[in-house]
């Protein structure tokens, strides 16, 4: 993946006053969009806001994450309104402008204003901890203790087999039809790699070799990073635990074509890692 569009301009978060810089704004994990990109509120013309979060510097314009105190003051009608940050990514994956651009934006803002929302408090001593460093910090008066924003890696595989064909799995937490790699999170003391074998044995029995590196995404849901990884397996026949992985096939790429068409398989939506080492496979983009 390229480098960041927007320089986060890490040594300015501190300096830069939030009033004067051009706003994203997100609240419970809703972005604000017009037609196919973000709502960007211009310096001056800011609401009240229970926190605003330094995002960086776009050629000479500062950029914040806004979390409105009244979002009900933004409503959603008209030609803006809230949008999903999953409903969101899948938008700006079609906008050809300025998708990506809103996507690293939205997804650093959703995420940044989770993180916030689900920390209040410092987790040694249980304090309140206050918004410091332009909103990438909390800190404890208490303990004079910073508290950073954490991201929890996670891996999903690409698995084909030796015919070339690709598994897809179906979640058991999934709506009906819905089919996406195996995945799952990387625990304490494990490599990515290690963490991609004991995954896809875990949930399916089957041994995997070949693993190759296939990019990453930020998954603010709430707080984590996609690592992918394709992978092959030489005896396709696998056990599902039947816990969280509930129904999977191995399919070829007509059948994949066929499932999607008639409706039985519905794959990973655009703007995702997932879609998109499933359109590596295919060879080019599903419809």
């Amino acid at each position: 993946m390229d480098p960041l569009i927007v320089d986060r301009a890490g040594h300015l978060r501190a300096k830069k006053d939030p009033a004067a810089a051009f706003a994203v704004v997100v609240h419970d994990g809703k972005l604000l969009v017009q037609g196919d990109r973000l709502v960007e509120l211009e310096p001056g013309s800011h609401p009240a806001s229970a926190l605003t979060v330094y995002l960086g510097r776009e050629g000479d314009r500062d950029l914040v994450a806004l979390v409105p105190e009244e979002p009900e003051l933004l409503p959603a009608s008209g030609e803006s309104q809230w949008m999903g940050l999953r409903d969101a990514l899948r938008l700006f994956a079609n906008a050809s402008e300025t998708g990506d651009r809103d996507r690293e934006l939205g997804s650093t803002a959703v995420a940044i204003a989770t993180w916030h929302a689900n920390h209040p408090r410092c987790s040694v001593c249980g304090d309140p901890t206050v918004p410091t460093s332009g909103g990438w910090v909390r800190h404890c008066e208490r303990d004079d203790r910073d508290h950073y924003p954490r991201t929890d890696p996670a891996v999903i595989v690409a698995i084909t087999d030796a015919d070339d064909r690709l598994l897809m799995a179906h979640a058991s937490y999934w709506p009906a039809g819905r089919f996406s790699h195996l995945a799952g999170y990387v625990e304490p003391g494990e490599s990515f790699e290690q963490a991609a074998h004991r995954e896809v044995f875990e949930e399916a029995s089957l041994k995997i070799h070949g693993l190759e590196y296939a990019g990453s995404q930020p998954w603010p849901f709430p707080a984590s990073i996609m690592v992918g990884f394709t992978a092959r397996t030489d005896d396709p026949q696998f056990t599902l635990d039947d816990d969280e992985i509930t129904e999977a096939h191995f399919v070829s790429r007509a059948e994949l074509v066929q499932r999607m068409a008639d409706g039985t398989m519905i794959a990973a939506p655009s703007g995702s890692i997932a879609r998109r080492m499933m359109e590596d496979w295919y060879g080019g983009p599903l419809d």
